[in-house]
């Protein structure tokens, strides 16, 4: 399966594999590249989003053999948010001497049951709009957004909620493909100590995705090659924290 990629500086510069979290798209990285012109940044539509398939299967396995035929395995840092840093995690779990380094930004390594079971439900409601203005009006209560610029939020989802046959705006993306995203985000992690690689993780200050759960194993497996910045806002880092993110990720990655 391949997917739909978005593309980002020269193709004979140090690759950079970005991975977006469920409901996103992979423009939804365009701000962070443009902060990397040293790098070649490629960022795909995952199964079910944007302009990639949407037929399933949806599980983790589909999913990262469809990113690897979508960039090739060759060495990349990978970044992945929410869904994406799962997706991220375990690809470097299974080649870590193909990730050189390895962001995760408010990653959904492994969410409780009981909160993949509210969040898979809540996937389920209809997300239809009468006007544009009201998707992004809606957007700031669905993601929970405190401190993202509106401009921001309009610019990147522009081309994702988009006008449909039934007379409403939506969202580019499946339902189903993701409710079995959360059941697959509620399974167990590979072990932290697989992928013993420089890893940066940056949390929102009031995510309402919880990581507490996993810190202490993450450190303990890595020791001095993690690092952990927490950033201003919620979930979705860079719409909250755009400069914040953006800031620590390229001196991570330039260091």
């Amino acid at each position: 399966m391949r997917l739909h990629l978005e593309e980002w500086g020269t193709r004979d510069a140090p690759r950079v594999v970005c991975l977006h979290g469920v409901t996103s798209h992979g423009r939804h990285f365009a701000k962070l590249a443009e902060s990397l012109p040293g790098f070649h940044v490629l960022a795909p539509d995952l199964i079910g989003h944007g302009s990639s398939p949407y037929e399933p299967p949806w599980d983790l396995e589909t999913h990262m053999e469809a990113v690897v035929q979508t960039v090739k395995p060759e060495p990349a840092v990978l970044v992945g948010h929410s869904f994406g840093g799962r997706l991220a995690f375990e690809l470097a779990a299974r080649a870590p001497k193909l990730v050189p380094r390895l962001v995760l930004l408010d990653p959904a390594i492994h969410v409780f049951p009981q909160v993949a079971l509210f969040a898979a439900e809540n996937a389920r409601k209809d997300r239809a709009y009468v006007s544009f203005e009201e998707g992004i009006d809606r957007r700031y209560d669905e993601s929970q957004l405190s401190r993202a610029p509106r401009e921001l939020v309009e610019e990147e989802l522009r081309g994702h909620l988009v006008w449909s046959d039934d007379g409403a705006y939506r969202y580019r993306y499946s339902q189903a493909a993701v409710v079995a995203a959360y059941g697959e985000m509620a399974s167990q992690q590979p072990p932290f100590a697989s992928a013993r690689i420089p890893t940066l993780v940056v949390l929102g200050e009031q995510s309402y995705l919880p990581y507490d759960h996993l810190l202490d194993a993450h450190r303990d497996a890595l020791g001095g090659l993690l690092e952990v910045v927490v950033v201003p806002g919620g979930h979705t880092v860079l719409w909250d924290a755009l400069a914040e993110t953006t800031a620590v990720v390229t001196e991570f990655l330039e260091r």
